[in-house]
């Protein structure tokens, strides 16, 4: 049997390790993990390879050559243009024809029995079969699930963590028969978990997992990469070390020149011909490559040393890792994190801090303090995007520099002379960073429409007409010291997962793209905005009715942006309307919930007294709405959900309605009554708003304020919502206490349970198989039906170490008792 490695990949998440070097290459333990794929193929009697290339092809092949030296026959397969997992391969078909063949990636560590792979897929009968492995964290890999016989039940490729229903993850390792090459188109790119094993799933072929034990590490960040040099020092993976071991976990290589003088606590490695002087410490973890100098009274710790390096006479390195002929001069010090490029000068007595990136060829000048890209690692991230965008504490975490990299990275992602539209709250803070921002798009070749301040519907409105995308800065709601810079798409809607992961390796490899001076973008302040936006929303809302119902409604402005819209949009609605707190206050750009609170108390107050019909109040944005009846008692937002599903339903008799799957299940009884169905979406804003754009969708919310109204916007608009709720009542000539009556009472109930990040993905796997036999709903999360109806769902949280769950049934009780029920579940695999 032949084996194809695949070499091609730019390991773009590891520069700038590999600016200059194919991922393949890099040293662990100062060999490349592609020979270290070599040796176990060639354990495992598989010498025939053809490995795959495109990115620095010729380094990989005058490194390894014909494979002679490994006692190996080495083919190249060299791709012009990048292919696909499946696509590489396909390049290699002719080599591969013959007989069945293993397919392993050249950039992945790992001691797997291959023999035992090879005999489990013959003993199958397989087309293909899929080497997996369990994992602490599934989110970078595809999540594969396998009945008692090993066939492949469910596939799904580098999930988020609402979509995590295993930890039983696709390693990228294959056994394939040459009649799977049928099902790849050749010179285009093809995936094999994207695009071939679905169809092979579809057309019922056997497609078999293989759940294999030991060691396996995707080396694909720079976390991952030191952790492997650890792993392999520590022995908890079966691979070959050049050396000698001269003490327990203390390997040295041939020739290399060790002082007795100097301190070396292992497990360390010390590569061929390097020379450590004597008074110099390396501790644990820490990799010296081949013809490195380690000068007296160097400290090292867990670093990782490419080769020809000088290291310079006290300095510190901890926890980085160091390009080739790189130069550290004395009393550096380099900090936990960060990665030097190859062939760089760190400066005497300067300091370059934790996660910092130094491209290659570049020079660190003598006693310079280097500060920069360290905000999100502090904060544990491993992504710039949360919940709300990009979010921080203003001017420590989310500073103007950040900012304009930030649009110096979104910029990059489009094209040239590409228009962006601009705006903020009206906090101080949003203004200065606006600022910045604008800089940077105008800088990089990006014409600006800056709104400044206008509500967040307004400014995703205007992003619609005609922009490539847009970038709002608001305070953070209920936070005053933080802010959120938002990116939207053409559409003004958040940008999807991908867009966020491609503005995000942008970033992080901070390779902006700067304008020529001819090419500077312009700047423009579009006129007539609030204007623009009233006249499109009475136009394509149903305001019939209005002006003849003589409703009187109390509006609470929370003295944000909302408040410039209403005034001329009363006024064309010729409605009775009482404004309180219209008025801008910079000083409280946001609110907290308990200042919101004591608003709707205040409005409810106001709405009896006055004999109004209703009163709302938006947030400072302008985003959502918080409903207060005629009596002047507050209507919670997961009831007004439902009255507004029910006056919706009610008129349209319809159509379907977006809802996140942790909406209580009275949502679908309150839909099919008036002739709609439900279309549950995921918890992410930007599913729910893109059912919202779909055709046949009347109507959409997220249970916290946040309304979709389809025939005006895809997106959460307070006002919209508004306007769409005044034509409602007063043509339904019902009141909202009315409404709400009529509606069943739900039982929902939420727990939040902390769940450390390296058990998240066993977590989900428990629940998946404590289910059983029930309905398991994998739309988000997973979601549990009990045969008598009621529900749990289980869902991780993207940000934080913590797990979701949400019970409902009958009554609290029943609810309660289901959500304690599985909280023991969760906790339990937690531990």
């Amino acid at each position: 049997m032949k084996a194809v490695v695949m070499a091609g990949g730019e390991g773009t998440r590891l520069r700038p390790m590999t600016s200059s070097m194919p991922k393949p290459l890099l040293p662990v333990a100062n060999q490349p993990i592609m020979e270290h794929v070599l040796r176990l193929l060639k354990r495992h009697g598989l010498n025939e390879t053809v490995v795959t290339v495109q990115f620095l092809a010729s380094l990989v092949k005058n490194y390894f050559g014909d494979g002679e030296e490994l006692g190996m026959e080495l083919t190249y397969a060299n791709e012009e243009k990048p292919l696909g997992t499946a696509g590489s391969v396909k390049n290699a078909e002719e080599a591969l024809k013959d007989d069945a063949f293993l397919v392993i990636s050249g950039d992945a560590l790992t001691d797997f029995d291959l023999t035992e792979l090879i005999n489990f897929h013959k003993e199958k009968g397989a087309l293909v079969t899929v080497c997996l492995t369990r994992v602490p964290n599934p989110l970078e890999f595809g999540i594969t699930i396998v009945d008692e016989e090993g066939k492949v039940e469910r596939f799904l490729e580098k999930p988020t963590w609402g979509q995590v229903f295993s930890d039983t993850v696709n390693t990228g390792i294959y056994v394939m028969e040459p009649e799977v090459f049928d099902y790849v188109e050749a010179d285009v790119p093809v995936d094999w978990s994207g695009d071939v094993f679905p169809q092979l799933m579809k057309e019922g072929k056997p497609v078999y997992g293989f759940i294999a034990e030991g060691y396996w590490e995707d080396v694909g960040t720079h976390e991952s990469y030191v952790k492997a040099q650890a792993d392999v020092l520590e022995r908890k993976v079966d691979v070959d070390i050049d050396g000698f071991e001269i003490s327990p976990g203390v390997w040295v290589a041939e020739g290399a020149e060790v002082h007795p003088d100097a301190v070396l606590r292992g497990p360390l490695y010390i590569g061929d011909y390097a020379k450590v002087e004597a008074g110099a410490e390396i501790r644990e973890h820490t990799v010296v490559g081949s013809n490195v100098v380690v000068k007296s009274g160097a400290f090292l710790h867990k670093a990782v040393i490419h080769d020809n390096v000088y290291v310079g006479p006290h300095s510190n390195l901890r926890g980085c890792v160091l390009g080739r002929n790189t130069d550290v001069m004395r009393a550096a010090r380099i900090e936990d994190g960060a990665v030097i490029g190859d062939e760089c000068l760190i400066g005497e007595e300067s300091i370059v801090q934790g996660n910092v990136r130094v491209y290659p060829f570049k020079t660190i000048e003598a006693g310079a303090f280097v500060n920069t890209s360290v905000i999100w690692e502090s904060r544990g991230q491993a992504h710039l995007f949360g919940a709300r965008g990009v979010s921080g504490i203003l001017n420590v975490e989310i500073t103007p520099e950040l900012a304009v990299r930030l649009a110096g990275a979104y910029a990059t992602t489009l094209k040239k002379g590409s228009t962006v539209t601009t705006a903020r709250d009206h906090s101080r803070g949003a203004r200065a960073l606006k600022r910045a921002v604008i800089s940077a798009l105008q800088a990089s070749a990006i014409d600006v429409r800056d709104l400044e301040n206008v509500p967040l519907p307004v400014a995703r409105q205007q992003t619609a007409r005609g922009s490539a995308g847009g970038i709002m800065i608001r305070t953070t709601p209920g936070v005053p010291d933080s802010v959120d810079i938002m990116f939207f798409d053409g559409q003004g809607a958040d940008l999807s997962q991908g867009s966020q992961r491609k503005l995000d390796r942008v970033f992080a490899r901070q390779e902006y793209r700067r304008a020529f001076p001819g090419e500077i973008g312009d700047l423009h302040f579009p006129a007539s905005v609030f204007d623009s936006y009233t006249g499109s929303l009475l136009r394509n809302v149903d305001i019939t009715g209005i002006a003849e119902s003589g409703l009187k409604v109390v509006v609470d402005a929370s003295n944000g942006s909302a408040g410039l819209v209403l005034p001329s949009l009363l006024g064309k609605l010729g409605v009775d309307s009482l404004t309180i707190n219209p008025g801008l206050d910079e000083s409280r750009p946001t609110e907290t919930a308990d200042v919101r609170r004591s608003g709707l108390v205040r409005l409810g107050e106001m709405v009896a007294s006055s004999g109004a019909a209703f009163g709302v109040r938006f947030d400072p944005v302008g985003e959502r709405l918080s409903l207060v009846d005629e009596k002047g008692k507050i209507i919670e937002d997961d009831r007004a959900l439902l009255v507004m599903l029910d006056l919706i339903a009610a008129e349209r008799r319809s159509g379907r309605v977006a809802l996140p799957v942790t909406t209580t299940r009275i949502a679908e009884q309150v839909a099919a009554y008036h002739g709609t169905q439900v279309e549950w979406t995921t918890t992410s804003p930007d599913d729910l708003t893109r059912v919202g754009g779909e055709e046949g969708t009347i109507f959409g919310g997220d249970g916290k304020g946040g309304f979709i109204v389809p025939e005006f916007s895809r997106v959460y608009d307070g006002t919209a919502a508004f306007v769409r709720l005044i034509g409602l009542v007063a043509r339904t000539q019902l009141t909202l206490s009315q409404i709400d009556a009529r509606i069943p009472r739900a039982h929902v109930i939420k727990r939040d349970l902390a769940t450390p990040w390296a058990v998240k993905g066993l977590v989900m796997r428990r629940v998946v198989e404590e289910a059983g036999d029930r309905f398991v709903d994998t739309t988000d999360g997973v979601r549990v039906v009990e045969t008598d109806g009621r529900w749990v769902m289980v869902l991780p949280d993207p940000a934080e170490a913590v797990t979701h769950l949400w019970a409902e049934g009958p009554d609290d009780a029943s609810a309660q008792a289901l959500l304690d029920e599985w909280a023991s579940v969760v906790d339990s695999a937690g531990r």
